[in-house]
């Protein structure tokens, strides 16, 4: 009958960081083996190792650093001194990626990169990261990282983009950004890192799940596969689990060893003597050949998810034990230990002084200062430099390339008749590909077939492939691409085909693009405009996806700034603002093209061209915020909208007029977000009656922002009414109709105000 094994008292403790410790401890102090020759710092650590001597010790520091931290969040976490204990207990073998690879190579991390972390600061002098981390854990505004609003990991100086990402979703921006340095040599840009740079990558193997994940990975293939170079290292840290569910066994190396266009290594993160040589063929396989690259980096989970995750409560103490035995330091240890670079005293000396050291930057940080004001916390979320935005969009120096674009004096845009919106945008992409040699515009079907409405024709001609090229279907991918180039100092325009289709891939707007600057205070940005065919009234053809007026998807959005023109000299000019919004001052744009009036030509009559604009000249543009103001002195109505409310306010101010004999004024607000809410509540205190018409729909629109700066403007009192879309998707048909404002419904909503 087999005997029963006890286990310790002490290893049944709920507190598993301290038995992590403990463990380390005992392990040191109870080592029986008999040390080898020392090796020099040249030699190998050990025989047959790829790491040497000199390497080990540095790499070891950078676990020690990394466990350090980790122990002290757990405990100053109950003294609310700390406030972030995920944990990279486990993955401290992820710092042989940071020695291998250079302080140029922009990475994008997991939250379990303390070894990495560690490791790459010694890339540059005077760097500390113990005291760095530790203001980061104490959300200290003098953490270098983001300040202050979150525990991330980044560097400015250390080309660490800083990001919160848990779920693979910064996956795409990588991969973007290594496909960027290879565009950069295509289109003569100069980047601010090396030319032969990679871009690297790291997740978990439950993330590498995600669809994001994914959609990296294929697009990664996609590339490879019609051999455009993408220098992409990514980094799985397999450890077998995410959160409380257990990865299968193989899954990660059944998954991805074989997979086309996605060359394949494996590297022994627990063991930094046998780990190394498989991490340094991985980089260096990456940065000659340019392909994308998946290295499978196996590492273990010890001390729980978080310090709120108590483990024992749904794991056996038998499997903990298991786990905690597989330990990286542990190898780590016994490594120093074999080889005799350590005694056993010297270790547990230099493991003691790690704590000390780590402690004491914790406290030091503790004192530190917090955010404490608002406006300081919001600082870096959406930066505006007016006068130098203003003075740029209006800047107008590439007239010689203006008129080898064009053809001729005579040809220019603003020498043409009046046009309508879409040839206007088109003519404005062309200038701003003129005066932007860093601008890029990409996404489904935009190159030789010009778009799906060919506002885009003729631009791929004019630019070549290099700056004007289709993608695969997959926006999500297109807008990080965008991001991509956006890191590497470029100009990206990403199309996105359909408004519908920006759900998809709302995440690279909302959790990554715009939150850059916010979680790097400033140092890191990424400039973009989004150009989207939006919004409904095609006639009933197309359905919901054709017809999307979720406008409030982006509205809620912080940092975005949101634009949508009615017309095409506004179109035009406003697109320049945008464009200098980005360049200027990073900001993250969408610029809505509503479809239903791409071409129209009329407004109150069939025939009589009064929806045509002439084209402004290169040295216009609008100022961010500006409303245009049909009938200013109007005084008895005011009608508030945009997009395609503004030629059916129009029409309907002609009847009303007609009707009750009452002066009405059409404000156009054309900016979305932010809204103007001086502009509102002074035209609303300016008319007796106010009406807003919202194309979007009745729980969430644009007319909600609307109403609420005419309230919070006090002017609240006056008679006030909307027409507004319907809570529903738009049908096909004639059945559209039914459910979006039309011109009865403004007139008919101006008897009500009577």
């Amino acid at each position: 009958m087999p005997v029963a094994m006890s286990i310790p008292a002490r290893h049944k403790d709920v507190n598993r960081a301290k038995v992590c410790d403990d463990n380390f401890t005992e392990f040191v102090k109870s080592w029986s083996g008999k040390p080898l020759h020392r090796p020099a710092p040249h030699e190998p650590v050990l025989d047959g190792s790829a790491c040497t001597a000199a390497d080990f010790l540095e790499l070891f520091e950078s676990q020690l650093v990394s466990r350090h931290l980790d122990l002290m969040a757990r405990v100053l976490r109950v003294q609310q001194k700390v406030f972030y204990t995920i944990g990279s207990s486990g993955h401290e073998g992820n710092a042989m990626v940071a020695r291998l690879a250079r302080h140029t190579d922009p990475a994008f991390l997991h939250y379990r990169s303390g070894g990495f972390m560690a490791e790459r600061f010694r890339k540059l002098p005077g760097m500390d990261p113990v005291m760095d981390s530790a203001l980061s854990f104490a959300a200290s505004k003098d953490d270098p990282a983001s300040g202050g609003r979150h525990k991330v990991w980044g560097s400015k100086p250390l080309w660490v983009l800083p990001q919160t990402s848990t779920i693979a979703s910064h996956l795409p921006k990588a991969l973007g950004t290594a496909i960027a340095i290879e565009q950069a040599r295509r289109i003569g840009h100069e980047l601010p890192i090396p030319d032969d740079s990679i871009a690297i990558c790291s997740f978990g193997d439950a993330s590498s799940n995600h669809a994001t994940a994914q959609t990296a990975f294929n697009t990664a293939q996609w590339t490879a596969y019609q051999r455009l170079p993408a220098p992409v290292l990514f980094v799985c840290e397999d450890n077998g689990i995410g959160i409380s569910v257990k990865t299968p066994g193989g899954w990660i190396g059944n998954a991805f060893r074989h997979r086309d266009g996605l060359d394949y290594f494996f590297a022994d993160g627990l063991d930094i003597a046998s780990g190394y040589g498989q991490v340094q063929a991985a980089v260096e396989h990456c940065r000659r050949t340019r392909r994308p690259t998946f290295l499978h980096l196996k590492t273990t989970r010890i001390m729980g998810h978080a310090g709120t995750d108590f483990e024992i409560e749904w794991r056996s103490i038998e499997e903990l034990m298991a786990v905690e035995a597989t330990d990286p330091l542990l190898r780590s240890a016994e490594i120093a230990l074999v080889s005799g670079l350590m005694s056993k005293d010297e270790l547990l000396g230099k493991y003691e002084a790690m704590r000390a050291r780590c402690f004491a930057a914790a406290e030091e940080a503790d004192r530190r200062p917090k955010l404490t004001d608002l406006a300081e916390v919001m600082a870096p979320l959406a930066p505006f430099t007016p006068d130098k935005v203003a003075d740029e969009a209006a800047r107008a120096d590439y007239a010689d390339r203006r008129l080898a674009v064009f053809g001729s004096e005579a040809k220019l845009p603003e020498n043409q008749p009046p046009r309508h919106l879409a040839i206007q945008i088109n003519q404005a992409l062309h200038d701003l590909f003129c005066k932007y040699p860093e601008a890029l515009l990409f996404g489904e079907d935009v190159a030789q077939k010009g778009g799906v409405y060919t506002v885009t024709k003729g631009l791929h001609k004019a630019f070549k492939n290099a700056r004007v090229f289709n993608t695969l279907l997959d926006e999500t991918m297109i807008l990080g691409l965008a991001q991509g180039y956006a890191n590497v100092g470029m100009l990206p325009m990403p199309e996105i085909q359909y408004l519908a289709y920006f759900h998809n891939a709302c995440d690279q707007i909302r959790g990554e693009a715009c939150s850059l600057q916010f979680f790097s205070n400033g140092q890191y940005r990424n400039p973009m405009v989004m150009r989207i065919a939006s919004l409904g009234y095609q006639r009933g053809f197309g359905g919901h996806f054709h017809n999307d007026n979720s406008i409030t998807a982006l509205r809620d959005i912080p940092g975005l700034v949101v634009g949508c023109p009615s017309r095409g000299d506004d179109a035009a000019t406003m697109l320049r603002t945008m464009m200098a919004l980005a360049k200027v001052d990073g900001r993250v744009c969408a610029y809505l093209e509503p479809i239903a009036l791409y071409m129209a030509k009329d407004l109150y009559e069939p025939g009589d061209g009064q929806w045509l604009t002439s084209y402004p000249a290169p040295d216009q543009a609008m100022v961010v915020g500006e409303e245009r103001v049909y009938a200013p002195e109007a005084r008895d109505l005011v009608i508030f909208s945009f997009g395609n409310g503004v030629p059916m306010s129009l029409r309907a101010a002609r009847r009303i007029e007609a009707a009750k004999g009452w002066k009405v004024r059409v404000v156009d607000l054309r900016w979305l977000q932010p809204l103007n809410a001086a502009a509102i509540a002074r035209h609303a205190g300016e008319c007796d009656r106010i009406l807003v018409v919202d194309e979007g729909r009745r729980s969430a629109g644009v007319g909600e922002g609307i109403i609420t700066a005419v309230v919070e403007g006090g002017q609240g009192a006056k008679p006030l009414r909307r027409v507004v879309g319907e809570d529903t998707y738009t049908p096909l048909a004639g059945a559209a109709f039914l459910v979006i404002p039309s011109d009865d419904d403004i007139v008919a909503m101006a008897e009500a105000l009577a």
